[in-house]
């Protein structure tokens, strides 16, 4: 059965070029209805790459982290986080600011929630397991915890792909999506591989 139109004020393209959770959304009662790209959104997308950058700049000072300042002395794994996390930011508020702005869509709170979810109540723990492990002299203590909460991202983005955005009608919105998980998973994996196999920050820096 195919969904009724969605009342013309519920999103700035025409009706029939937005995408099936738009449409649904429009039948929600108001209560139930949230605009997509909320600020909780892009601050929790933000934080993770933020505090990384910053959490070095602060420890410059420190005799393991001297090499911070000399991009020669950067290991690769760095260089990879660096350009992952990059394009994954740059992704994530380019599907921000496409929601907000240029289709200006409402969606459901549940979907809502799973994104922010994903991002804040995913996101978030797993920079601080990272960085704890990271500056530890056995992180392989944190690698389990790490692993968990990995699990849980993946299983939000899995239900928040085919539940919600499989139909989507706009491909820069997939593109959008692809570069901000995929990003992320880089980045992930090489911040993974520096810690985990090469002991973290404490084995990398001199003494």
């Amino acid at each position: 059965m195919s969904l009724p139109a969605a009342p013309p004020q519920s999103c700035a393209i025409p009706c029939a070029q937005a995408c099936e959770g738009a449409r649904r959304a429009a039948l929600l009662p108001p209560p139930l209805r949230v605009r997509k790209g909320g600020y909780a959104s892009l601050v929790a997308l933000v934080v993770p790459g933020v505090a990384f950058a910053a959490g070095l700049w602060w420890l410059r000072a420190d005799p393991h982290f001297a090499w911070v300042v000399q991009l020669r002395a950067w290991p690769w794994e760095l260089w990879v986080i660096a350009v992952a996390g990059v394009v994954a930011t740059l992704g994530g508020i380019g599907d921000w600011c496409f929601h907000r702005w240029v289709t200006a869509c409402q969606i459901g709170r549940a979907e809502r929630n799973c994104e922010l979810l994903a991002l804040a109540g995913g996101g978030v723990p797993l920079f601080a397991i990272m960085a704890a492990a990271s500056l530890s002299a056995r992180p392989l203590l944190l690698l389990l915890p790490a692993f968990a909460v990995v699990i849980f991202i993946t299983t939000l983005i899995c239900y928040d792909e085919f539940i919600y955005h499989r139909r989507r009608c706009k491909r820069l919105e997939t593109v959008l999506h692809r570069l901000l998980v995929f990003g992320n998973g880089i980045a992930w994996m090489a911040w993974s591989h520096w810690c985990f196999v090469r002991g973290g920050f404490p084995s990398y820096g001199p003494g």
